[in-house]
Order: C-alpha cells, then structure tokens, then sequence
C-alpha cells in the first residue's frame, strides 16, 4: 500500500493511515490564554464547539502537535474517573505526561499551589489540570499564570468538563436540550456537578428540577426548581443521580444507607415511573444501593458507563483548545487516501 497525500495537506506529515489527523505548531505570537475554569465563563457557541470537537474525536479524528508538549495533573483530591480520563486524552493526543503525586511533593513541605504551578510553567509544562479540595482556588492563579489552566473539580464549585461530558451524552440521545427536563437528585448543595449542570443546561433551554433531602438545598442556587423526587423522576427525561458528598459535610443526616435510598434513591419501584425514553445519568462513584439501585446502574435506561466514554473524547477537546492557546491553529486535514 502507499499512501499519496492528504485532502488539505498537513503541517507535518504523519505516518498512520486510515485516520484523520489535525496538526499544529508552536505559536510565536500572543492569544488569549484558554483556561477552563467554569462553563459558566464560556459563551453557549464555544460550548457546542467544544462537543463537536469531542464528537470528532469519538469519530476517530486524531490531532497531534508539531513539536513536543508537556502537561502535568495535578489532583489534590482522589479520583479515578476524571484523572484517568484526563490521562488517557494527553495520551491519544500525544502530549507528554508529566508525573505529579501531592503527597510526594514539595507540597508536603508547604509549597503553595501557585509556586507548585509557576514551577512547573518554568520547567517548561505547557499546560495544567487541576483538581483542588478549595473553592475557586483558580482566581489566585487566572492573571498570575501564563499556561493554560483546566479546572477538573474546585471544591463544591464547579466541574466544566464533567458537565460538557453529561451535555454530549444528552445531546447524543435527545438531540438537542431545549424543552428538556433533567432532574438532579441527591446532595445538591454540596454538588459541583449540580451547580455546574444547572447553570449550563438553563442557558441551553432545558428545565432544570432538584430533589433531593431538605438539609441538602441549595438556596443559592437558582437554576433549578425544587420538587419531590416522585415527581422529579415522572417528569425527568434525564435522571441525573449525586453522589453523597460525605467528604464535604460538616453534619449528618442521620440517615442509614438503607433509608436514604427509600427516600431518595433511584429505587427499582420509582424507576418504573420513568417516562419512556428518559435516561439515567451519575457522575460517578457510584454507591450502589443508595442513590441508585445496584440493577439500575447497567439497565437499558443507564447511559453511566457511556458517560465514562465520553468523558475522554470531551477532555481531549478540551485539552487540544489548551494547547492551541500555546500554537498556531492546526490544519483540519481530511481522511487519507489509500490505494493498494
């Protein structure tokens, strides 16, 4: 086989076939910086982008940089989901992942986080993603830092790419999110899941419902309208389900496992009263046997695992928007052509 060219000729020749490459070099000039630090800072048009871009991926494009670059995560809390993800995105970008472990750092020896991120700017680290147990921790880095920052979790504030992941999988069902209801259930004052999703699906025309105990609403929220989770399950063509943030609580409910679950769980019994059609969303873990039924979490409805998939192909859209803040565009190029 021999392989003639490109549709658009690239910037740099690749040496793969059958697949659809986006290059791009090192930038000399100035652009503005692409930090991700909420959804709400984004305009709804670079939110579509942002899920076209993921559906590329999930097509099978492929984007590469010209020269070599590098980005660190650093993640101050556990995760397996998200950190993963983010990982396996660099790699199928082809970026170089920098080793980064909080409690084998000079952090333990009181570095502050925006000495740690500087450090690594100066080392030559082109970008960073950043989970943090503070709210916000971002605004002491967003004018101080000259690489992109993507936030992947502060504290009970915000989740971007979370929420960009639960977006593509409902746009993959339904299409588009105008005249949607997407009931959120569970701990939703200590839930940045739920404050970021609310915020964005109301910008994109969708209802917004929250249920969940009375000790957990969030008042500051208005996003959504609070109703009781029978109701919020019939009316919902999205399920989406929180976890127990017991990391975050200062108090109990004083609930067991066994009782939440019968007040506000996804029982089998209320998962009959779904409308047709409606679909289940969880960011993840998942505690099985509290806030959804352990038979729910793979049925026909479930779109969790999907949304585990995609969480990938929308963190490499993210990240090649990083990095492109760091290069000159690349050139779209279409498929090869291939003779035998």
């Amino acid at each position: 086989m021999h392989l003639l060219r490109l549709c658009h000729a690239p910037i740099v020749t690749p040496c793969l076939a059958g697949k659809v490459f986006f290059f791009a070099k090192k930038r000399k000039g100035a652009r503005p910086m692409t930090h991700l630090f909420a959804l709400s800072e984004l305009p709804l048009d670079e939110i579509h982008r942002l899920l076209d871009e993921a559906e590329a991926f999930r097509s099978g494009r492929i984007w590469r940089p010209a020269a070599p670059m590098y980005v660190a995560n650093l993640f101050f809390e556990p995760s397996t989901r998200t950190k993963c993800s983010f990982e396996m995105a660099e790699r199928k970008l082809g970026l170089h992942v920098i080793p980064f472990d909080p409690e084998r750092s000079s952090v333990q020896k009181g570095e502050t986080l925006y000495d740690t991120v500087r450090t690594l700017e100066a080392i030559g680290v082109d970008a960073v993603v950043i989970r943090h147990h503070e709210d916000a921790y971002f605004e002491a880095l967003r004018h101080a830092v000259g690489i992109p920052i993507i936030n992947a979790g502060d504290g009970c504030g915000h989740h971007p790419t979370q929420s960009l992941l639960d977006l593509l999988t409902i746009r993959q069902e339904f299409g588009a999110f105008t005249g949607l209801t997407v009931a959120i259930i569970g701990d939703i004052r200590h839930s940045r899941v739920a404050r970021s999703n609310a915020e964005v699906l109301t910008r994109l025309g969708a209802n917004v419902l929250f249920s969940g105990p009375e000790e957990w609403k969030d008042e500051t929220n208005p996003y959504g309208t609070y109703v009781e989770v029978d109701e919020a399950i019939a009316r919902a063509d999205v399920v989406m389900l929180l976890r127990i943030q017991h990391e975050r609580h200062a108090e109990t409910m004083g609930l067991t496992k066994e009782e939440y679950h019968a007040r506000y769980g996804l029982t089998l019994e209320r998962a009959r009263r779904m409308k047709s059609g409606a679909i289940i969303l969880h960011p993840a873990p998942v505690n099985r046997g509290v806030e959804i039924a352990s038979e729910l979490v793979e049925a026909k409805a479930s779109r969790i695992f999907k949304q585990m998939e995609n969480g990938v192909y929308v963190r490499m859209a993210v990240l090649k928007r990083a990095m492109e803040g760091r290069m000159e565009h690349g050139r779209m190029a279409e498929k090869w052509h291939v003779v035998q």
